[in-house]
């Protein structure tokens, strides 16, 4: 009797939270599966069952391999660029002892503002005919590209945009890891008059490297879904820097598909899953290599 009043306890505690959990995430993500196999539309109020006729057409229309090649390219210049120079800032950082409080909490100020409205500020800032980066560029008597406007500039743009606000994260999750090495084994390194390259390639980025990897699966699984500043500085409807996600804003809202935008976004959190799952294979082989 009293196991089972301690079972009932315990369910009302935790209870609650799981009615939350299945209302807002697992009844929603259910409900899109199945409107992904319908002809439902955004004005109407009557859908029938059509199969898989919506991810039959998903793979075979040339927007979403286009917004697939786009997106992997954003993902790959955004993170590479964000982990390169996030590292670098966090290793320049070890040598400000004093002063490093203040310099790293002014660097993560980009990190915790919207990314919507940091869109539209920098549209400002890249605004081809009164931007401040135009205004620099033509005061040092440099080229003024059109940031915002020419077609081979405009995912540039985004990609800058991105690596501004999302470095400060890599360069966090970097100083974690480089806290975290023994300050015997540099010690040992200086007794064995090993070289700085030595001691870096040998011990530093070994040890720091699952950090490393955690941080760039993070970042890559969140810029796959990349949406905020592609909307706030181009919008959903320009080729030349449609992501999956904005691709699947203008076929659910602008075309009113439902059930083909609900294919889409099925189809996208597969491959999210996916790519998460291979990534943490990766870091899990890189954990047994340095343990």
């Amino acid at each position: 009797m009293e196991r089972s009043r301690g079972g009932l306890g315990r369910f009302a505690f935790v209870g609650p939270t799981l009615v939350l959990l299945i209302a807002f995430n697992l009844f929603p993500l259910l409900y899109n599966v199945v409107l992904s196999f319908t002809n439902a539309e955004l004005v109407g109020d009557g859908w029938k069952w059509i199969g898989g006729r919506n991810y039959e057409r998903v793979f075979t229309d040339a927007r979403f391999g286009a917004a697939v090649r786009r997106t992997a390219w954003f993902v790959f210049c955004a993170v590479g660029l964000e982990l390169g120079i996030g590292f670098a800032t966090a290793l320049a950082l070890q040598a400000f002892t004093r002063v490093r409080a203040v310099l790293v909490t002014a660097l993560l100020i980009p990190m915790m503002l919207s990314p919507a409205v940091m869109g539209l500020f920098w549209n400002l800032i890249l605004n081809g005919n009164h931007g401040i980066t135009n205004q620099t560029l033509d005061a040092l008597s440099l080229p003024q590209p059109q940031w915002l406007t020419d077609r081979e500039w405009k995912l540039f743009s985004v990609i800058l945009i991105d690596v501004w606000m999302w470095t400060p994260f890599l360069m966090l999750i970097s100083m974690a890891g480089l806290a975290a090495i023994p300050k015997t084994l540099y010690e040992a390194a200086e007794v064995d008059r090993a070289s700085r390259w030595t001691v870096f390639r040998r011990v530093t980025l070994p040890l720091v490297a699952p950090y490393l990897g955690l941080a760039v699966l993070l970042r890559f699984t969140d810029a796959l879904k990349q949406f905020d500043l592609v909307m706030a500085t181009q919008g959903p409807n320009d080729t030349s820097t449609q992501t999956l996600s904005t691709l699947l804003y203008q076929v659910t809202f602008r075309d009113g598909k439902v059930g083909l935008g609900s294919a889409y976004a099925c189809v996208i959190l597969v491959l999210v899953i996916a790519l998460a799952t291979v990534f943490t294979r990766y870091l899990e082989t890189i954990q047994r290599r340095t343990a």
